[in-house]
């Protein structure tokens, strides 16, 4: 990484609970087909590991009938509207695994220290008001040798994809995401280490990242 950071575009949680309230009744429909892709690939590997999974940003749960059964799911979302949606989920039969969903500032996470062994935070980090944070709850909530999973967007400097991206970034707190995130916005805490980094198929513009919890 060559210079600071750029100064992310400022979002609260009253932002995000507003854009997802608009978002839920449709989610499934629009982004929901746009991030499918994605939602396989983070769930499939975390289907290589055993234990207790922590969802951050669950939304409607998607990914919630991806899980492999010997998983115990928790899912957390700020939004209630997209909970609802993630409640009726279950309520169909199509999810067995899940032990709860709860209502939840993903920077103030009610858990216990390592009370999961694997965490994921698919499409996540560019809608909460302050990712580091979130990062350091994963960390703290995550069991040492356990996992992190991140599938998001992170921006580019260069080219028309980077302009376009500077020029939505003044309208994050409309969208309820930052269209300009870089991908150093997450390498904070060191009790995670990168291992893995491999774009989400089937266009890259998302990226599937794996963290090692250390000890």
């Amino acid at each position: 990484m060559s210079g600071a950071v750029r100064k992310l575009a400022e979002l609260d949680n009253g932002d995000v609970r507003r854009a997802y309230k608009r978002w839920a009744p449709v989610y499934d429909a629009t982004f929901g087909k746009f991030v499918e892709a994605g939602v396989k690939q983070a769930t499939a590997r975390a289907n290589h590991f055993e234990g207790r999974l922590l969802e951050v940003g669950v939304g409607t749960g998607l990914a919630l009938p991806h899980y492999k059964r010997a998983l115990k799911v928790t899912g957390v979302d700020l939004s209630p509207d997209m909970l609802k949606r993630a409640h009726e989920r279950i309520a169909k039969g199509r999810v067995h695994n899940v032990e709860a969903l709860h209502e939840m500032d993903a920077t103030k996470l009610a858990f216990e220290d390592g009370s999961f062994d694997i965490a994921v935070a698919m499409y996540v980090m560019t809608v909460v008001p302050e990712p580091a944070k979130v990062m350091q709850e994963l960390a703290r909530v995550t069991k040492p040798g356990g996992t992190v999973l991140i599938v998001n967007h992170f921006s580019v400097e260069k080219g028309l994809r980077g302009a376009v991206e500077k020029k939505l970034a003044g309208f994050a707190d409309v969208l309820g995401w930052r269209p300009e995130f870089p991908v150093e916005t997450l390498f904070g805490d060191p009790r995670l280490k990168l291992i893995d980094k491999r774009p989400v198929r089937p266009f890259g513009f998302f990226t599937l990242l794996e963290f090692e919890r250390l000890g």
